[in-house]
């Protein structure tokens, strides 16, 4: 493990290799899962605030789940996350040519709204577990995402580099680039092998 202030840095970040190839896995992890996207406290407070610029982009039945249930939940876990349409896909999700994509961020693409998405969703596969003391940060395996660790070997992109816009969301400019020095020493990548 790495320590950056105060998180501690899986080598996982810097060892394995991930980039997103939405061409195979159609954006499964919008659709797959016991449960919504992880929501921050302050983010469930945006989602409400969002709701209706956002809304346009949304199907339907989305937009029946949202108002059903509202804008974030409470899961089995008692976690805050997004809601699900009938327990299958995230109600922020939308198809464009048979891939999943998010809603809100295309709304933010589109200069709608300043949310671009839940910062679990823009980090992952990166995983943040808060302590009392510190904040782990790790690479989270999913198997439905074979084909991005697939795309990442094949560009030799380590989950850092293709989550880097979203760590430095996260944690700064200076905890991103203090990261990417640890990993270009010898000693840790000695270390790592």
């Amino acid at each position: 493990m790495l320590e950056i202030d105060n998180t501690l840095i899986s080598f996982d970040l810097i060892q394995c290799n991930f980039t997103c190839d939405l061409s195979v896995c159609r954006g499964a992890c919008c659709v797959t899962g016991d449960s919504g996207a992880p929501l921050e406290p302050e983010e469930a407070a945006i989602l409400k605030e969002i709701f209706n610029s956002v809304r346009p982009f949304l199907s339907e039945k989305s937009v029946e789940t949202i108002k059903k249930t509202g804008t974030s939940v409470i899961d089995m876990e008692n976690d805050l996350v997004t809601p699900l349409n009938d327990g299958r896909e995230c109600a922020y999700t939308i198809f464009e040519n048979g891939i999943a994509y998010c809603g809100i961020e295309k709304a933010y693409n589109l200069g709608v709204t300043v949310f671009r998405k839940p910062v679990s969703c823009y980090l992952y596969p990166v995983r943040i577990k808060r302590y009392k003391r510190f904040d782990a940060v790790n690479y989270h395996r999913w198997d439905i995402c074979h084909p991005a660790v697939q795309m990442g070997d094949k560009l030799k992109t380590p989950v850092y580099c293709f989550a880097k816009n979203a760590l430095i969301q996260r944690f700064g400019e200076s905890w991103y680039n203090a990261l990417s020095a640890a990993a270009a020493e010898p000693d840790i990548i000695n270390h790592i092998r």
